[in-house]
């Protein structure tokens, strides 16, 4: 019984929660979302100047990647100067009740865990 519970987890790659996981769970895909859900229209520049510390490459990246899973939508205008802008998708704002539980708990539960990772250290 316990090698069949076992055997769902063997397979990570093709795992769908671990997956999708690796995905938005990175530094900084979880920020982006937050912000677009909060903001809903946001420009590569006022995006990178909400979050001060990513570098525009990573800014690039972590926004291809959400696009790529259909999370988010980059929308782009044929105008002088070229003008980009990013919003959630259907698909991304079905995600974002997830996310904001996540953050909820994690705001609850930060103190006790930094207090349990000190003890760990010591």
């Amino acid at each position: 019984m316990m090698e069949n519970s076992l055997k769902k987890y063997a397979d990570a790659q093709n795992c769908p929660v671990r997956n999708v996981l690796d995905r938005f769970g990175d530094k900084w895909s979880t920020l982006v979302l937050l912000l677009l859900e909060e903001v809903e229209v946001l420009r590569f520049n006022e995006l990178h100047k909400a979050i001060e510390t990513i570098s525009q490459k990573m800014l690039a990246v972590t926004l291809k990647s959400l696009e790529a899973d259909g999370l988010i939508i980059r929308k782009q205008y044929q105008e002088i100067p070229p003008r980009v802008e990013y919003m959630l998708s259907a698909r991304g704002a079905s995600l974002m009740p997830h996310i904001k539980s996540l953050v909820q708990w994690a705001n609850t539960n930060f103190e006790a865990i930094e207090q349990s990772r000190e003890a760990y250290n010591r």
